[in-house]
């Protein structure tokens, strides 16, 4: 069985109780050695393999995976954040799926909501936003002309920015054109959860000074819009004393 688990952001505190069970019994490990927290890997047993992928091709990666499946051996494939976003975990399904190896996925927690937790952020406020994109500039992977940034950013939500943090300059630039104002508030978050977390506060238009400033060019997210400043939003409807919901009655005016 191969078990596709999302590391989380880089705390090793903040992978799952079920991806941090799944290393422990795991016999062997493939992870993305280039942005999984290495002390991830103390959950393991003495005994497991232990592969850097970082290191390797998508074809070494699935030959491991055979090999181990044949052996009837149990394997994590340990991916930085959640899998299921810039992960490149299709290419690997499908190429277990054609030797019928079967395999299942433990979800993790991606950088944006480990960039959220730590400012303190909640995207959707109302009378904001209640959109979070999530998206990137196009680099060696192509974007569809559909989702460019600066058509992404007409919308005005809120957006998180990955794979991103080398072309800042580029990225302010097609945030303007596409309808943000240059002032619109903006965080640049390095290596959120990790120890050496680094939380930048700026603006639309002084992202690339911003970064140039801290010297950080990789394993960064973008954070953009509104709700980073949270300010001027209204008050929940679900708390709201005036509102009924399935648990609680409206209470009427003057009445605790």
């Amino acid at each position: 069985m191969i078990h596709f688990v999302g590391a989380g952001p880089g705390a090793v505190d903040l992978i799952t109780v079920r991806g941090m069970e799944l290393i422990k019994s795991a016999d062997v490990i493939i992870y993305a050695g280039s942005l999984v927290n290495p002390e991830l890997l103390g959950y393991a047993r003495k005994e497991a393999e232990v592969y850097n992928s970082a290191h390797m091709t998508l074809e070494e990666v699935c030959e491991v995976m055979k090999s181990a499946e044949a052996q009837g051996r149990q394997v994590v494939r340990l991916h930085t954040g959640d899998a299921s976003i810039y992960g490149a975990v299709r290419e690997q399904m499908d190429y277990l799926d054609s030797l019928c190896i079967p395999y299942d996925s433990c979800p993790g927690v991606s950088a944006c909501f480990g960039a959220a937790a730590g400012l303190n952020l909640e995207y959707t406020l109302p009378g904001v936003t209640q959109t979070l994109i999530i998206t990137r500039l196009e680099g060696r992977t192509p974007v569809p002309e559909a989702e460019r940034l600066d058509t992404l950013a007409s919308h005005g939500a809120s957006m998180a920015v990955y794979l991103s943090a080398g072309m800042l300059a580029e990225l302010s630039a097609q945030l303007i054109r596409g309808g943000y104002s240059p002032d619109t508030p903006a965080a640049l978050v390095y290596k959120a959860s990790w120890p050496e977390e680094k939380q930048l506060l700026c603006t639309v238009k002084t992202l690339a000074e911003t970064g140039e400033r801290h010297g950080i060019t990789k394993t960064a997210v973008v954070l953009v819009g509104d709700a980073v400043a949270h300010t001027d939003y209204k008050r929940s409807m679900l708390y709201d004393p005036a509102y009924s919901t399935g648990f609680r009655k409206a209470q009427t005016e003057g009445k605790a």
